[in-house]
């Protein structure tokens, strides 16, 4: 008998290689085949007369085919089937594109259901490629049909039907992660018919009720995991910090910190002191000053006879905070070094007998802080910049280096408050709103190609006057085609340094270049020894460069908000004014409407609470930046609401029954779900 962990081939009608194609979508087992839930869905139950037919309408037809199919192939690659299909309102012209085997399979004399959008008008009307099926059949026409995401191999009708498979074998099989009082209380279906209709709704009603079952109980289980983590972390303790003076490290900045800086820093001491590890996130928009909050905490570390390990993305930035912190530390009497798998091995071999020994109180690094070999004396404070640059288990790994050491995650990427809980699990959130005073606003104009020229010439301008500039690509070149719209890092590169500024320096970057050499073009850009820096994303992330105070943005509309807003940082850090161009010739409503947000406001909190709105959570919310389960079903853009009540009713179940003894099929459910990032979130 067939268990949810059964391997899908044992499934009647799919088999070893049916499975081998499902594989590639990562089906593996029964409850992999169920819980592949359609991306959207095909209403196919209009059916209309040929005669009443409106052009550009999709709809159902029965109509017979009226003569034998004719195949004619008009070029290599190019075939043609064509026939007629009549009902008694009139006469449908219908034509397949590289579907040969229709000519055999479609017969004179036949009535079949096609279903495809109508061309035409009075009474010469066609339809394209129609999906068709033998009158009556109902499996592809007359109902609504789902819409799996596909690989090759693959077809909408072969995965449709394994599921249809899958949920026959699984019957009475699924267990129900929702206590019953829970389902009752919330007005939820039972899990068998969820999964059912989510699949094959005969109607909206059913796929409603089904969707906001599973949406409910995917936010639940995530819901009641990451409370019961928080939980764990708050029974763990650690030896506290003494309450630090920090009196000094005040005066001896150049500037006033903000307010909202202070308040983080309060927030930190209160955690360095509680006696149990800190999990702390300081999340604040571009150039709010993050920075001297995580050296604010690595001095209450040091004065209580700890160290502290600073990890940053690369080592162009690692370097930047290196020389940006060690003078202010330096100045407070800290010990500070560089790591990074750039050094030579005999700088390497003194870091880290300092670190051993504990007369390197601080390190700052890439990667090569949590490499083996490297041995801390007593670490006792990990802080990782852009946390979103990291997995779980990098930042696990470094952790792993000290007894319970306090965590201090910083990102500029603006996250809406209503994911932000969702997304950084068990970590106490610290927002900076505030930017400090006289940091530069930097206008933004969303132009067309169209002017182009206009804005070379004031891109000159600024060169001529000392300053640099920045323009980003949306993908990098590379053999092949590239589609002519979308300007690649590497060609846009060589046509900018040949043809539009021969007498300027042009450096590029991208995402595929070794490290090293990536790093190279980088501190040259750094050093003013590059003109204009040709580059796709892989300047998002950190780098400082005050003498650019331009950036150029080809097909802005290929990108996410906050991404721009990110892009656009790079910019407006020094004494000059700065200004960013998003270029794009995508003229649809949608498009100029986020680009306009873009030159409406600098707020990256605003900015990234429109991106949610435009785009949904796909650039906040996936496995691979936080490590925690991905959601299948529920959209936060829409699911706000749901997302509130499965958060109480966690709460509400954890209050009355701590350990879920009561609830062995949600906690099953729940080790499934985080079996591969419990360990990561401790």
């Amino acid at each position: 008998m067939a268990d949810l962990n059964t391997n899908v081939r044992y499934i009647k009608g799919i088999g070893e290689q049916r499975a081998k194609s499902l594989q590639k979508l990562r089906i593996a087992t029964l409850r992999d085949l169920i819980s592949y839930f359609p991306r959207a869905y095909d209403d196919r139950r209009s059916y209309k007369k040929i005669r009443d037919l409106t052009d550009g309408e999709s709809a159902c037809v029965e109509a017979m085919v009226a003569g034998p199919p004719t195949l004619s192939r008009i070029r290599a690659g190019l075939e043609l089937v064509k026939l007629r299909a009549v009902d008694d309102t009139g006469a449908l012209d219908v034509t397949f594109f590289n579907q040969a085997y229709r000519k055999d399979s479609l017969r004179a004399g036949e009535t079949y259901t096609f279903f495809g959008k109508a061309e035409g008008a009075l009474a010469k009307k066609s339809m394209s490629n129609p999906v068709v099926e033998q009158e009556g059949a109902r499996q592809l026409t007359g109902r609504i049909v789902p819409v799996y995401p596909l690989t090759a191999g693959i077809s909408q009708l072969m995965l449709a039907r394994a599921v249809e498979q899958g949920l026959a074998a699984c019957q009475g099989l699924l267990p129900d992660p929702l206590p019953d009082e829970v389902r009752r209380a919330h007005q939820l279906c039972r899990i068998g018919y969820a999964y059912e209709k989510i699949h094959f709704p005969a109607n909206d009603e059913e796929l409603a009720i089904a969707r906001r079952r599973l949406v409910f109980e995917e936010l639940f289980l995530l819901a009641l995991g990451l409370q019961r983590l928080r939980r764990r972390r708050d029974t763990l303790s650690c030896q506290p910090c003494r309450d630090t003076e920090l009196t000094d490290f005040y005066s001896s900045l150049p500037f006033p910190l903000t307010a909202a800086q202070r308040r983080a820093i309060e927030e930190i001491r209160a955690d360095l002191t509680a006696g149990r590890p800190m999990n702390r996130l300081v999340q604040g928009d571009v150039g709010s000053g993050k920075t001297m909050v995580a050296a604010a905490a690595i001095v209450c570390a040091v004065r209580s006879g700890k160290q502290a390990a600073m990890m940053a993305p690369t080592e162009i930035l690692a370097g930047q905070h290196c020389r940006g912190l060690s003078p202010l530390l330096e100045g407070l009497g800290i010990s500070c070094a560089l790591l990074t798998g750039a050094m030579t091995a005999k700088a390497k071999r003194a870091v880290l007998a300092g670190l051993a020994d504990g007369s390197v109180q601080v390190a700052i690094g890439t990667h090569a802080l949590i490499s083996e070999g490297v041995a801390y004396r007593d670490l006792g404070l990990v802080v990782t910049d852009e946390q979103h640059r990291f997995g779980v288990n990098q930042r696990s790994a470094l952790s792993a280096k000290g007894e319970r050491p306090h965590l201090l995650v910083m990102s500029a990427t603006p996250i809406p408050r209503t994911l932000a809980l969702m997304i950084y699990g068990d970590l106490d959130v610290s927002v900076i709103d505030e930017l400090p005073p006289g940091r530069q606003k930097i206008d933004t104009f969303a132009v067309t190609g169209a002017y182009r020229q206009r804005f070379y010439g004031f891109l000159a301008k600024e060169i001529a006057a000392g300053r640099q500039a920045y323009v980003i690509c949306s993908m990098v070149g590379e053999d092949g085609e590239i589609p002519d719209e979308r300007k690649a890092a590497v060609e846009h590169a060589k046509n900018l340094q040949e043809k539009v500024f021969p007498s300027l320096r042009v450096g590029c970057v991208h995402g595929r270049m070794k490290p090293k050499e990536k790093d190279a073009v980088m501190a040259a850009f750094a050093a003013g020894e590059i003109h204009i820096l040709v580059s796709t994303t892989v300047v998002e992330v950190g780098v400082d460069v005050p003498n650019a105070t331009v950036m150029v943005i080809e097909d802005a509309d290929r990108f996410g908000l906050s991404q721009l807003h990110q892009l656009r940082g790079r910019v407006g850090r020094g004494q000059h004014k700065s200004t960013c161009i998003l270029v794009s010739d995508n003229r649809s409503e949608e498009s100029r409407a986020r680009l306009k947000v873009m030159t409406q406001t600098g707020d990256g909190f605003q900015i990234a609470e429109e991106d949610l709105r435009l785009r949904g959570p796909g650039d906040f919310f996936g496995q691979r930046q936080h490590g925690l389960p991905s959601l299948k079903v529920a959209d936060l853009t829409c699911d706000v609401a749901l997302l509130k009540e499965a958060q109480q009713a966690a709460q509400a179940l954890l209050s009355q029954d701590p350990e879920l003894a009561g609830c062995p099929a949600t906690t099953q459910r729940l080790a499934e779900m985080f079996a591969a990032n419990e360990g990561a979130l401790n």
